[in-house]
């Protein structure tokens, strides 16, 4: 059974306790309250990942991404600036003559993945990112669909864990791999759990803020399925650089591009849920 004796489940419901209270309360004051803290998970996450590509012989700019980083989330946070086209093709185009002038002087024979792994690290955090801010952004009830995207992903993660421990060596349950080479500790039955426990806490959300049940359903579904995904996706660059954790700034949970890596693609599903369902659900 998981209890208070397992450290490590320990360590991951202390950070929840502590660092989810303060998003909700920063999500829904807004303003300077909720962009400093994504700003400062977004840059963090961007370290981690240029510390990511560095182990994997890959040679980015601290000096290029994380400027980069942050004018797109300014950009989606003060659209009135209209800096985020602008910055997304600054970013690509200086970071291709950045690639260029290494290979030119023999510095790398790698420059086109360089290049590539620059681009995606600035779209996978400054433009997936700028998402908390255009969800948020929302006129009528962004903070609403902010919290229940937050609610519904961290559930979807907590349970997800919780029942692939509980059920670790049950019989069996608990014995069918979701992605073994990927992250080897996943279950099938853990992401059953979690897209269950992501769903009915959505709904639960949305009842108490009131949002439209329906939608809120549909998000909190889509939410527990498809955040699967960018967990598993820093999973491959951590696996490909030996690698257990991207981070140590949340024990028991890893770093922030641990903590964000399901959450920003959240963020953006229930974002375009949202816009473009939304008017068909009074």
């Amino acid at each position: 059974l998981i209890s208070l004796s397992d450290p490590m489940f320990t360590q991951r419901l202390i950070v929840a306790l502590i660092v989810g209270p303060v998003m909700l309360i920063a999500t829904y004051l807004g303003g300077w309250y909720f962009f400093v803290p994504v700003l400062f998970l977004m840059l963090v996450a961007g370290w981690e990942y240029a510390n990511i590509m560095r182990v994997l012989d890959h040679k980015l700019p601290l000096w290029l991404l994380l400027p980069a980083i942050t004018l797109l989330l300014v950009g989606a946070w003060r659209s009135e600036l209209n800096l985020m086209n602008v910055t997304l093709f600054l970013g690509v185009f200086a970071g291709l003559i950045y690639c260029l002038t290494l290979f030119e002087k023999g510095i790398t024979l790698d420059a086109a993945l360089d290049w590539f792994a620059l681009i995606t690290g600035i779209v996978l955090l400054g433009w997936v990112g700028s998402h908390f801010f255009l969800l948020r952004g929302l006129s009528d009830d962004g903070w609403q669909w902010t919290t229940l995207a937050l609610m519904s992903i961290w559930s979807a993660d907590m349970a997800a864990y919780g029942v692939g421990k509980w059920l670790a060596g049950r019989g069996p349950l608990g014995r069918h791999p979701l992605a073994p080479r990927l992250s080897p500790k996943k279950t099938v039955e853990g992401y059953v759990g979690g897209i269950m426990a992501g769903t009915v806490i959505a709904l639960a959300t949305a009842a108490i803020l009131g949002l439209p049940l329906l939608l809120a359903g549909i998000a909190g579904l889509a939410v527990s399925i498809l955040g699967v995904f960018g967990d598993l996706s820093i999973s491959m660059l951590k696996r490909e650089a030996g690698l257990k954790d991207s981070g140590k700034i949340f024990p028991g949970h890893g770093g922030a591009l641990d903590r964000s890596d399901s959450l920003i693609w959240a963020i953006a599903v229930v974002y375009y849920l949202v816009v473009f369902l939304g008017p068909f659900f009074p």
